[in-house]
């Protein structure tokens, strides 16, 4: 796996998601204890196009010859800035799951002395964890170059855009409009200095 890694910008990409996922799994348990949540009805849209994404970003090698689904094939230092980005995307999840500390959770819940977190990463943006994932995600897919990657990259970007707002109308009812809405003003939702 090493020299794979050294060698070769895609496997360092899954190296890199593979190391990430198994963190985050690791951490889940460093949480407050769960005090309301979504129902699983208003869960089922983003995290079916989640897994969707997931499924299409990671189903396709591109070692083998996809014909027309093959899109491109980056330049090698073009590939490797793409590994940077991901290690980018994932350090800012990985900062903002530790800004939030025991607040964060894997689905849409409040959490015992739920509160707005606003300084951090989500000073940055509303969203950071998410942000984080969805550029490792682009990352991977302009290494992939292939047609399935980037609608795996995008439809799971879309599901993490429906999971954020279903976020923010859950934690607006729980913890109040008026200091949600006055954060939502402040901070753009996905995207840092837009709107988006």
């Amino acid at each position: 796996m090493t020299a794979a890694f050294a060698t070769e910008p895609e496997s360092a990409c899954y190296t890199i998601w593979i190391a990430w996922a198994l963190s985050w799994f690791l951490a889940a348990v460093w949480s407050n204890r769960t005090e309301s949540r979504a129902s699983i009805a208003q869960q089922l849209p983003y995290r079916l196009l989640t897994l969707v994404g997931f499924v299409l970003l990671f189903a396709v090698q591109t070692r083998q010859s996809y014909g027309p689904l093959h899109l491109w094939t980056l330049p090698e230092s073009a590939a490797w800035a793409m590994v940077v980005l991901c290690v980018i995307g994932f350090t800012f999840a990985w900062w903002a799951r530790i800004h939030l500390g025991r607040l964060w959770s894997a689905f849409v819940t409040r959490k015992a002395d739920h509160r707005i977190v606003d300084t951090g990463p989500y000073g940055i943006v509303r969203h950071p964890i998410y942000t984080g994932i969805i550029l490792a995600a682009m990352a991977l897919a302009v290494v992939k170059g292939t047609l399935l990657a980037i609608a795996g990259a995008l439809v799971a970007a879309l599901g993490f855009w429906i999971k954020a707002r279903l976020e923010e109308g859950f934690l607006r009812e729980q913890l109040g409009p008026e200091a949600y809405d006055s954060y939502r003003r402040r901070v753009p939702m996905l995207v840092p200095f837009s709107r988006v």
